[in-house]
């Protein structure tokens, strides 16, 4: 298990769903080495391959760093009091630059 750290900034998210290719603007709810959890405003099916970028900026980040990666839907949980869901992805390849400036959570 990794550590998460807690941010929101927007992710865009690209999928294939049958034969058409679909694109959805998201929130980072939490990241870490392994994935993250974005707030969605649609399903994105569990098994589901997925792309995405996502832009941090502001403090502490001095330059706005684009990060892009790509990895498989883990889980779809239900958004709560909000319309929408939770979609936790799991990177194909692990993004570790986000240890090196970012504080976790408790």
């Amino acid at each position: 298990m990794y550590r998460r750290f807690e941010l929101r900034y927007p992710v865009h998210l690209t999928f294939r769903s049958g034969e058409l290719v679909s694109e959805v603007d998201a929130f980072c709810k939490n990241v870490s080495v392994g994935g993250l959890l974005v707030d969605a405003p649609l399903l994105i099916p569990q098994h589901t391959s997925v792309s995405f970028v996502m832009i941090l900026r502001g403090p502490p980040i001095i330059h706005p760093i684009e990060l892009v990666g790509e990895g498989e839907v883990v889980r779809v949980e239900p958004g709560g009091i909000e319309p929408g869901f939770g979609i936790a992805v799991k990177y194909t390849t692990p993004i570790t630059q986000f240890e090196s400036f970012l504080v976790p959570t408790a």
